[in-house]
């Protein structure tokens, strides 16, 4: 008989760092999604509406589904280069006692700036790396038992609200970051989850322990915390330098700092993220030319070079045009001479700079930069 205890030893052999059962059920934080895209917090990302039924219960994408297996797996990679990284006007790597944010404009670096990446996207792409992991677990459960079941595995691309289960499966609780945070490993986690019709014995559900600590709500540079557990993606640095494919609002574009992918500020400065030691795992190590590169390198490369950097990592979600326009803004923000000066200066092979939303933003930061 095929048992938990089996399924999570097998899960840490394969290279999983945690790993729960949740019962299906119509656990009650399922149903704030449909109120979170009535507020419009889902900003362009029509798919999470359409979508919607489907993730209000994993039923409804296995209707004999009986529990979901969820898996955590520990990223917190550490910089290759030495001395502490440039972030720009803010820095994501600041130690978790820092106070609230404030944009600074026309920074003067005493170096070179160099972009920030979110740490997640340094190293291979996650979704590949896990899914394979997580259809080697399912081959492995198919195999210990004669009683035929139905499943389904999924790393971030189903439309399952993994957070929840994660939470009901004893990983640990969503934060007032809206990040999955486990007690001993922090919030540093990929999470991945097989839907399945096998009656198995569940855990515990993980209990909040945030307590009083707001340093991830004030931390955020553009208030996207609207309160605990809340986030409005309109304002998020992770869905603005990732998800929208349109210009980047005024408003926001100082706050982005140096980011040009992603952002870690609100896991940065989580007590539960302080002294934890750093991932072995050679997938999450961070790739040559995405270890703290300089935003005058990345503006510099042509368009085949950027999209070979690229290659095989989670930063091809946002599209060649998309990282243009982050490094483009984060050049505006730095106050790097050299790199503003590059921004104005023809390359033939970089027609992605010639897209009217990458020039609008270029246009920004060298008109920022001519007022300094």
């Amino acid at each position: 008989m095929l048992t938990r205890d089996a399924i999570k030893a097998r899960a840490r052999a394969l290279g999983f760092d945690l790993c729960g059962v949740a019962p299906v059920d119509s656990h009650p934080e399922l149903s704030f999604l449909s109120e979170w895209l009535n507020r419009g917090y889902a900003g362009t990302m029509t798919w999470m509406e359409q979508t919607a039924q489907r993730r209000a219960d994993v039923r409804a994408i296995l209707p004999t589904a009986s529990t979901v297996i969820v898996t955590g797996t520990y990223y917190n990679t550490q910089p290759a280069q030495e001395g502490p990284a440039e972030a720009g006007p803010h820095d994501s790597n600041a130690p978790a006692e820092a106070g609230p944010y404030e944009p600074s404009v026309g920074a003067d670096f005493s170096r070179p700036a160099t972009a920030t990446i979110a740490r997640y996207a340094w190293g291979d792409d996650y979704h590949h790396v896990l899914q394979a992991r997580l259809d080697a677990l399912l081959a492995w459960m198919q195999e210990q038992t004669v009683e035929p079941f139905e499943a389904r595995a999924f790393v971030d691309g189903g439309p399952v609200q993994e957070r929840v289960y994660a939470q009901y499966a004893g990983l640990g609780w969503i934060g007032k970051n809206t990040c999955l945070i486990n007690p001993e490993r922090g919030s540093w986690l990929f999470l991945g989850e097989i839907i399945c019709s096998l009656p198995l014995e569940a855990d515990t559900q993980g209990l909040e322990q945030c307590g009083s600590c707001t340093r991830c709500i004030e931390a955020c540079p553009t208030d996207a915390l609207v309160e605990a557990g809340v986030l409005d993606a309109n304002r998020c640095l992770s869905y603005l330098t990732i998800e929208l494919r349109d210009s980047i609002p005024v408003g926001y574009r100082a706050a982005l700092g140096a980011q040009v992918y992603g952002c870690d500020i609100c896991q940065a400065v989580c007590p539960y993220n302080e002294a934890q030691p750093g991932s072995t795992d050679p997938a999450w190590q961070p790739r040559p030319g995405l270890d703290r590169p300089l935003l005058l390198d990345l503006w510099r490369q042509s368009d085949d070079e950027l999209r070979a950097l690229m290659k095989g990592t989670a930063m091809t979600r946002a599209k060649l045009p998309g990282v243009r326009r982050n490094v483009a803004v984060a050049i505006g923000n730095s106050g790097d001479a050299d790199a503003v000066a590059a921004l104005a200066v023809p390359y033939p092979d970089r027609p992605s700079v010639d897209d009217p939303m990458v020039q609008e933003h270029v246009d920004w930061a060298l008109t920022k930069n001519s007022k300094l």
